[in-house]
């Protein structure tokens, strides 16, 4: 038993020799790895460039009136409604960011810092629920408020995350009582 310890014990890694060889390799992945993270920042652009016919952002009104509800979490990012994958970029509508959400009788104010601000009208707003997903972002079933609204032609999802979960139940009842509301008056004229 003597002899296998004294073999274990004597053994040594092998010295690097081919220097060069060995940074070829190094400088070969790194150089991988810029091609692959330029193609998606190509890629993201593109995907921009595609969506260009997508308005701009409304901004929220100067008066917008007394808060309903208000909200601090993340936004997600939006994709086109029904499309979870879908994810919009133009107008920076996909950069991921904090967020603090406001309901006002004139619409949903979204203040995020650091990225473009917007504001989706009372009359844009379709629908509000709770999901398990979006674009980038699974979470549990519920574990999402998704709003849906109406911008330019399109209809959008955009997906917001409470710091308190406990509380998106009581916004999907705001926003869809709005909406409700909003058709009824609507409807009467």
């Amino acid at each position: 038993m003597t002899p296998f310890i004294l073999l274990a014990a004597e053994k040594k890694s092998a010295e690097v020799t081919d220097w060069a060889a060995r940074l070829g390799w190094v400088l070969g992945l790194v150089l991988f790895v810029v091609l692959v993270y330029w193609l998606m920042r190509e890629g993201w652009k593109w995907r921009g460039t595609l969506q260009s016919d997508l308005p701009e952002l409304p901004s929220a009104p100067t008066e917008p009136g007394e808060a309903r509800l208000t909200m601090s979490g993340r936004y997600h990012g939006s994709t086109t409604a029904g499309q979870w994958l879908d994810r919009i970029v133009a107008h920076g509508l996909g950069t991921r960011s904090r967020v603090e959400l406001t309901l006002t009788d004139a619409g949903l104010d979204v203040v995020r810092p650091g990225a473009a601000d917007f504001f989706v009208p009372r009359e844009a707003l379709r629908e509000a629920r709770l999901d398990k997903g979006i674009a980038g972002k699974v979470l549990t079933e519920g574990g999402l408020l998704v709003v849906t609204w109406e911008h330019g032609d399109k209809l959008l999802d955009s997906g917001f995350r409470s710091d308190r979960a406990a509380e998106h139940g009581e916004w999907v009842t705001a926003i869809n009582s709005m909406i409700e509301t909003n058709s009824t008056e609507g409807a009467e004229r």
